[in-house]
């Protein structure tokens, strides 16, 4: 096969392709300027909404997609197992600016290939664009480490739904209309969530779940 970077001209290769997904302006242009002073890295493409990155990954066809987890319009992680469905081809690194061990887990889960935090230096960043291409997971050993101490996840994908909706304060009834569950379904998965957290009630289970990186 083809290497995927080798140019038209003799010994050439072209750069590495990124697409990058964050919803902070500020941060966003950041890591583009940094990564565009790497000679092999081009950012073709910056988006600032989760829901916008498969639309642009197909239009801009990257190599590796960078993604920020908490954005509006769908979470990194969610984005990052769509991408990795319609477009497998792609590689995926997660950037995330909280160390939340769950949020570890679920990327991996998700089929991203690296896991890092935003505030790591830009040549280690480069470092992990570049490792990933080869097929290497690149993971932040601290977290990795916080990851395996924290033990797995033990809400279910249902738990999780549920109990993510639950935090606008909406009553079970309409929990139960918005996720077309019955009203007893959404009082057991709520009460199921709340014991595994250890929480008081479902504002607390919530909290947990979210600093774990459950949610």
């Amino acid at each position: 096969m083809t290497d995927q970077h080798q140019s038209a001209g003799p010994g050439a290769r072209r750069p590495i392709r990124i697409l990058l997904a964050e919803d902070q302006a500020m941060v966003r242009e950041a890591l583009a300027a940094l990564l565009g002073l790497e000679d092999d890295i081009e950012v073709v493409a910056q988006v600032a909404r989760g829901d916008e990155v498969l639309a642009a990954a197909r239009a801009h066809r990257p190599d590796v997609v960078l993604l920020d987890i908490e954005m509006p319009g769908m979470t990194g992680l969610d984005a990052a197992a769509l991408v990795r469905r319609e477009l497998p081809f792609l590689r995926v690194v997660i950037l995330t600016t909280f160390g939340r061990p769950g949020y570890m887990r679920r990327a991996m889960e998700s089929g991203a290939e690296a896991f890092l935090v935003k505030d790591a230096p830009a040549a280690q960043l480069a470092d992990a664009v570049r490792r990933v291409l080869r097929g290497e997971r690149v993971i932040d050993p601290t977290l990795a480490a916080a990851a395996l101490a924290e033990g797995a996840n033990p809400l279910t994908d249902r738990e999780r739904v549920v109990l993510r909706a639950s935090a606008d304060g909406s009553t079970n009834a309409e929990l139960a209309r918005a996720l077309h569950l019955s009203n007893g379904t959404v009082r057991n998965y709520l009460s199921t969530a709340i014991q595994k957290t250890g929480a008081r009630n479902r504002a607390e289970a919530v909290r947990i779940a979210r600093d774990k990186g459950w949610l």
